[in-house]
């Protein structure tokens, strides 16, 4: 196993490195490499060998390793949670959190991978009765991984995962945030199956752009709309196809009949958890008027019982230049009108933002139309269900939501353009490892989680046997006009009747 460790820092090696910092203090974590071309190209080279020998494991063979490197991270936990911590600034319970529910993912695509993926038969339908057909999905390859900084472990496990469930080898281009949180992960896959089926690069966005143009099978990005762009340009030169995930600006919807102290609960939980840098989290509010008040009273006292600091239940701005972002949002929302009945432009700091309500905010504001990413939430009253939905679609982005109700929630909920709906619940759907997570329009294509996310990360690979000679030969030239007439009513017979329009 020395080996594999040597050779994981002796390929392609480069004199250029980069720290990652503590976001709460600005002490140096940990120093990286910056891997160049050569580098990504080696190490994707490598993992097509991986790839190969993972693949000949089958399904019984990988869960079983996967389940070894499950119980691996699970008893080295306490040691990942402060990885975590020092890189990202998350207190510790929410980083122990993030990781508890990546390994529940992990649990369920190792053991779930054969009963979606293996081959299965088909009906080969009347006209083509005489062939056996049968469905298998197969690995890519090397799926590459350029993951978030919001969440180092939760968010890229849930690609890393799957598409080793799916069979393939992985390469890994963590945040430049949080370079080490990745370098871990790798390790200790190592560690627990002895082999580099899942490998890391770090740097910045030319290593990430080397990945891109290294001939992987796919490239899964999570990150912004701008910089998922420029993934997808780099990867049409190769024609790699892409899994993107770039964010949201989710709404929750609360009805008149809604438990206003669940959903405040829910909704300070979901707009500040993680000083807000969540892509599926609570950005934007609409309250039925006759519950309005009332609601608004709740959330803000419990927006006055959090703070912002070290050993506080929020952490710090991971991303230095989000700071100026929130901070803009904000004042554009004052600026045109709205209030802050809570936090305000004085809580943006110069490391931590303090939680903040705004109200009366337009909706052409960019703290309603632009993805925030702060401990900020905006909430708007409305008179019914259908405004409140209305507002909810406007947006282009369409990632998660939330809706608190009780007659009409399912109703509503169905009515969202979102990828994923908690009902009486916020961000449940993430949780779920049975449920596809993703969203359309700027928040992205292409799923993963779920038997969905397994799929994304192989191809389908159609079979057909011939099971005996057809009764009718038209794939031949040697067929008839008497061959052609006797088709021609055969599908007339079994299509052709009662299916007039009327």
């Amino acid at each position: 196993m020395a080996q594999y460790f040597r050779s994981m820092t002796t390929v392609a090696p480069t004199t250029a490195t980069f720290d990652s910092l503590d976001p709460a203090t600005g002490e140096v974590v940990g120093t990286h490499p910056i891997h160049d071309v050569d580098h990504v190209r080696a190490v994707v080279e490598r993992a097509r060998i991986e790839a190969s020998w993972w693949e000949s494991l089958g399904f019984k063979g990988r869960k079983e390793r996967l389940v070894r490197w499950q119980k691996y991270v699970v008893q080295h936990m306490d040691e990942l949670v402060g990885l975590v911590q020092r890189e990202n600034g998350k207190p510790a319970g929410d980083a122990a959190l993030e990781i508890t529910l990546a390994i529940d993912h992990l649990h369920w695509a190792a053991g779930h991978a054969e009963k979606v993926l293996k081959r299965r038969s088909v009906a080969p339908g009347l006209i083509m009765a005489n062939q056996a057909a049968s469905v298998g999905y197969r690995p890519l390859g090397v799926v590459a991984v350029i993951g978030p900084w919001n969440y180092p472990v939760f968010t890229p496990m849930g690609s890393i995962a799957y598409a080793l469930a799916a069979g393939n080898a992985v390469v890994f281009k963590p945040s430049e945030h949080t370079p080490g949180v990745g370098e871990w992960l790798a390790k200790s896959f190592l560690q627990a199956i002895g082999r580099p089926v899942l490998q890391v690069v770090t740097g910045f966005g030319e290593t990430g752009g080397a990945l891109c143009a290294a001939g992987v099978g796919k490239v899964a990005f999570t990150g912004s709309p701008g910089t998922a762009r420029r993934v997808m340009a780099a990867c049409a030169e190769t024609l790699t196809p892409v899994l993107m995930e770039a964010g949201g600006k989710d709404a929750m919807i609360v009805d008149e009949d809604a438990d206003l102290d669940a959903a405040a609960e829910a909704a300070i939980w979901g707009a500040a958890a993680n000083a807000g840098q969540t892509c599926a989290g609570v950005e934007r509010i609409y309250v039925h008027e006759r519950v309005y008040d009332e609601f608004l009273g709740q959330l803000t006292e419990r927006a006055k019982g959090l703070a912002a600091e070290p050993g506080g239940q929020l952490g710090p701005i991971t991303m230095p230049s989000q700071i100026d972002i929130i901070r803009r949002h904000i004042d554009d929302a004052i600026a045109r009108g709205g209030r802050a009945v809570i936090g305000g432009p004085e809580s943006v700091g110069d490391r931590y933002v303090q939680p903040t309500v705004l109200v009366d905010v337009p909706e052409d504001s960019t703290a309603i139309t632009e993805e925030t990413f702060g401990p900020t939430v905006t909430v708007t009253k409305v008179r019914d269900m259908d405004e409140a939905v209305a507002k909810a679609n406007a947006t282009t982005y369409a990632l998660g939501s939330t809706v608190f109700g009780k007659a009409r929630a399912e109703q509503v909920a169905e009515r969202l353009r979102a990828g994923m709906t908690s009902i009486n619940a916020v961000i449940a759907f993430a949780g779920v490892p049975a449920l596809p997570f993703g969203g359309v329009g700027e928040s992205g294509f292409g799923r993963i989680h779920g038997p969905d996310g397994l799929k994304e990360f192989t191809y389908a690979h159609a079979i057909t046997r011939q099971r005996f000679k057809p009764a009718l030969a038209m794939t031949t030239f040697g067929r008839t006009e008497k061959d052609e007439q006797r088709a021609g009513k055969l599908v007339n017979a079994l299509y052709g009747r009662g299916n007039k329009s009327s």
